[in-house]
């Protein structure tokens, strides 16, 4: 977080909601990360994860065409994509972001794009809406209540859904409060990077009727998808399973009929 305060120091300024709701009304209107989620057949959905690398996983496939993997998740039947725009830990651009978005829109049919990065000001998401995003995500535990309401607000009047990321009953707590209609458990701890599915089953549990739940982190199999669906998950957020999968469609194929 640190490091991405000083990346983007130099492009702040002030980011005022009628800025942001007159660049909603002149781009064309994304797709609903929110409807995207729930989905009519009542299976999970699965959130696809375009990832080269991370923290904990080192190297993942670093040389991916971001629109090539978007473009196999798509034919693999994802209900979302996430697409990781930082750079320095996660190997990804805006760039990428908008050459998805912008592929979608050239060969349809489109599908939601999590703009997965560090938010901590609402000039990222003006960044966002401009390169196509459909949401944003909102690290509850790296951020102030203060900053939480900036990119809240900002994010509704650009008209872009949020995913608020949560690890601990205190930070649902806070979710909650802001509004939250979609809310992630991280299930790795990111102060220590240990994956443990029962955070999802201990939480999700706990979520108001409503919201919707993402489970995150940790998903590599059906058995997986199935106690993330057990507990109360209406999807799956899934990125270094999916990336080493020879097969993504077989693997997203196995999330969605987990029982």
């Amino acid at each position: 977080m640190a490091d991405k305060r000083r990346e983007i120091a130099p492009l702040l300024r002030p980011v005022f909601p009628e800025e942001l709701a007159e660049l909603h009304a002149a781009l064309p209107p994304p797709p609903s990360f929110l409807q995207a989620l729930r989905r009519p057949d009542g299976k999970l959905a699965v959130i696809a994860e375009i990832k080269r690398r991370s923290p904990s996983a080192g190297a993942i496939k670093e040389s991916v065409s971001a629109v090539a993997q978007a473009l196999r998740y798509r034919a693999a039947g994802a209900s979302a994509l996430s697409v990781l725009t930082d750079t320095k830990y996660f190997g990804g651009t805006l760039a990428d972001l908008r050459d998805v978005t912008g592929e979608f829109a050239r060969s349809g049919p489109p599908l939601p794009c999590l703009r997965k990065d560090f938010m901590v000001h609402p000039i990222q998401v003006l960044q966002a809406r401009q390169a196509g995003a459909s949401a944003i995500l909102i690290i509850v535990r790296a951020l102030g209540d203060d900053e939480i309401a900036a990119l809240q607000h900002a994010a509704t009047a650009a008209g872009l859904d949020v995913l608020y990321e949560i690890h601990k009953p205190e930070e649902l707590q806070r979710a909650v409060g802001h509004g939250a209609k979609i809310i992630g458990v991280n299930n790795r701890d990111l102060a220590v990077f240990k994956t443990d599915l029962a955070l999802s089953e201990s939480l999700i549990p706990l979520f108001p009727k409503g919201v919707v739940a993402v489970s995150e982190s940790g998903i590599a199999t059906a058995a997986d998808a199935a106690r993330a669906r057990a507990c109360g998950a209406h999807a799956v957020l899934v990125g270094e399973a999916l990336m080493k999968a020879a097969d993504p469609a077989a693997l997203i194929a196995e999330f969605q009929g987990a029982r």
